[in-house]
């Protein structure tokens, strides 16, 4: 049973019609004039110890597909230079950062939009995401043993105790989320008001979208 407010994907998603084909129309966005090969890093490149869990390279996502050929996540460079600093502010306090997601291919985006569409937690591939920029990242805070702090609700809960200006949580939770977003927000990001784990790092305009 759905609690109400959250949307159950369990339920939707099987209905769906994964095509790729039919959802790759043109688009009049301005994309990125240089291969994304030529403008992404690896995030593990600059942060060898980073710890991840790319959901969407799995079909454990809210769409119960594979969504990603690989598990490798990427993000302009000056996205992991901060993504590096957060992560020795995390260390300095006995903990770090794993990270769920980073740059999303444009198609990815379209047919996550085709199973929810719904702005509060699936940018509009018509305008665009932070993610398709290669300028944002999903993330949690873990002990230095790699356990995940409890941030109330789990990462693509789509739901309304996500929104990080969400209140009515226990007080370590609200530390943890406090803690998470200053770290963050310290090294260039800010975060999405209606998802705890998803930060933009700030410019993000400036840049183009990147499709392979």
């Amino acid at each position: 049973m759905s609690n109400p407010g959250s949307i159950d994907f369990h339920e939707i998603a099987p209905m769906l019609p994964l095509i790729f084909l039919a959802m790759l129309s043109t688009s009049p966005l301005p994309f990125e004039t240089e291969p994304a090969d030529t403008v992404l890093v690896r995030l593990h490149e600059l942060i060898p110890e980073l710890l991840t869990d790319v959901r969407y390279a799995t079909a454990d996502n809210f769409t119960g597909q594979v969504l990603y050929a690989s598990d490798t996540l990427r993000a302009r460079r000056f996205v992991v230079e901060q993504l590096a600093r957060a992560q020795e502010e995390a260390r300095r306090r006995g903990l770090q950062l794993k990270v769920f997601d980073a740059y999303r291919p444009w198609s990815v985006q379209k047919l996550m939009w085709s199973i929810v569409p719904d702005e509060r937690y699936v940018a509009d591939p018509a305008k665009g995401s932070r993610h398709n920029r290669g300028c944002a990242l999903d993330l949690t805070l873990c002990d230095a043993e790699g356990r995940e702090l409890d941030m109330g609700t789990y990462y693509d809960a789509f739901v309304p105790a996500s929104a990080a200006t969400f209140t009515d949580l226990p007080a370590d939770v609200l530390a943890n989320r406090r803690l998470l977003q200053q770290i963050m927000n310290d090294a260039g990001f800010d975060v999405l008001p209606t998802e705890w784990w998803h930060f933009d790092a700030r410019g993000w305009e400036q840049y183009a979208i990147l499709e392979e």
